[in-house]
């Protein structure tokens, strides 16, 4: 004789716990970095180096020049040729290591920790966290280059109110120069994102980094002649340095070509760094 075993009671559904409303979508993995690259200490105190190189070295620069004017002292061709803009850019190059090194640390730091573990396994699909690095610190390097480059020029046009090499907004190519200067250093700050991801490891990242921008340009110089010309302007920093500058001669391209070619540059990187990060493991 068989026995039916007695079936168990069905929960109502009302009474089943409710699973969590959870869904990744772009706004919060865009928050997540946000919040993630304002709990670092060294967040605060790289923009804050940023932007200090960025003012207080114009302002170095412009109570340098009129020093020599006013004491007669002799400057050298290209110093003389100076005018606002250039010298309250001068912290430019000094800026764009602090802004690139902490985009390499955005990236790179995570795999240091091993944190990158967890941020793809609550984002599996893996490249809305490089596409949010990217734009999160990219957009903070924007504003804060931006911010410097005004505040720079604002002080040194009341320096040099009465040299020759006095300017105001109102002049030709001033504002395009200095929202040049801000763009360049947003980009600066993406491609540092993109090396970081890319090489996975900070010493490294900052290697190609410094090497892109200051070291590369400089061999340059050991080429035939011949060769200089055709490579010179399209390299890296030469390219954004055409983004910003006033006046162009036959070895820098024009502003919009110089604003392509970098932004040609920081697609390849972060081509690359897609491509790594789709293909290999964490």
């Amino acid at each position: 004789m068989s026995t039916i075993a007695p079936s168990q009671p069905s929960t109502p559904a009302e009474l089943r716990p409710a699973r969590p409303a959870y869904k990744v979508t772009a706004a919060r993995v865009l928050r997540s970095e946000w919040a993630k690259l304002w709990s670092l200490r060294s967040t605060w105190i790289t923009l804050g180096l940023a932007l200090l190189f960025l003012v207080a070295f114009g302002l170095i620069a412009a109570f340098q020049f009129k020093s020599r004017i006013t004491s007669g002292r002799p400057m050298d061709r290209d110093f003389a040729a100076a005018t606002t803009l250039s010298l309250s850019l001068f912290g430019t190059n000094f800026a764009q290591l602090a802004l690139g090194v902490l985009g390499v640390l955005v990236a790179a730091g995570e795999y240091s920790t091993g944190m990158i573990r967890s941020t793809l396994a609550a984002v599996p699909r893996r490249l809305p966290v490089l596409w949010s690095k990217a734009a999160v610190y990219g957009l903070i390097a924007l504003v804060l280059g931006t911010v410097g480059v005004f505040v720079a020029f604002s002080a040194d046009s009341g320096i040099l109110s009465s040299t020759k090499a006095a300017m105001t907004f109102s002049d030709a190519g001033v504002v395009r120069g200095l929202l040049g200067a801000g763009l360049y250093l947003g980009l600066v700050g993406v491609i540092g994102v993109a090396l970081g991801a890319l090489l996975r490891s900070v010493a490294g990242g900052i290697a190609v980094l410094v090497a892109s921008l200051m070291l590369i340009p400089g061999l340059t110089s050991l080429l035939p002649t011949s060769w200089q010309s055709h490579i010179s302007p399209y390299l890296p920093s030469h390219a954004g340095e055409a983004m910003f500058t006033l006046h162009h001669d036959s070895t820098l391209l024009s502003p919009t070509a110089g604003l392509l070619v970098f932004l040609g540059w920081t697609v390849l990187a972060l081509g690359g760094a897609a491509v790594r990060l789709l293909r290999t493991d964490a």
